[in-house]
């Protein structure tokens, strides 16, 4: 799996556990392992630009998804179609790119009472369900999204703690981990 994470917010994130996690939703969500994803961190400037010129909304958004290959992931309790399969395809993928705003996420992050890492994290998850075509534009949707987006983030902490890899963390940023 090809993860391609570019840093352009000036604030400093931890590529390696992001890197981690999106291959995490990749594997669960069984996308072919050869696929390729491309996760942009940016500043609210050009997330302002970003969100004008493809939603036209203004101001700075949390994240944004724009998909490159359409895939049809298994649905919520279903089984992922095996590599090389017709459904896959057999072939890899190039997803998409997830962007997103790490000064959005920290302002998100003081609401919600977690920290910053714990919100970029989250809106990841989010951007790669989007590009694996899941939305939330109705009830059903909502809640299917929500709750994948929810499980994929409590088994990536769980197995980080497992793994000892869930270093506390501390700062401004610090909190509780968001509600799983």
């Amino acid at each position: 799996m090809s993860i391609d994470i570019a840093n352009e917010s000036g604030v400093e994130v931890d590529e390696a556990s992001l890197a981690g996690l999106a291959r995490h939703v990749l594997d669960e969500m069984g996308v072919h392992p050869l696929a390729e994803l491309s996760v942009l961190l940016v500043d609210e400037a050009a997330m302002t630009e970003l969100h004008v010129r493809w939603m036209s909304e203004e101001g700075p958004t949390d994240v944004l998804a724009f998909p490159m290959d359409e895939l049809r992931p298994p649905q919520p309790g279903g089984t992922p179609p095996e590599s090389g399969s017709a459904e896959s395809g057999g072939q890899p993928a190039l997803l998409g790119d997830v962007v997103i705003c790490p000064q959005v996420a920290a302002a998100q992050a003081r609401r919600a009472g977690h920290g910053t890492q714990d919100e970029i994290d989250l809106l990841c998850t989010h951007g790669i369900l989007h590009l694996l075509g899941y939305d939330h534009a109705d009830p059903a949707e909502h809640a299917a999204m929500f709750g994948l987006q929810d499980r994929l983030l409590a088994a990536w902490r769980a197995g980080r703690r497992e793994d000892g890899g869930d270093k506390p963390r501390t700062g401004p940023d610090a909190g509780p981990a968001a509600p799983g």
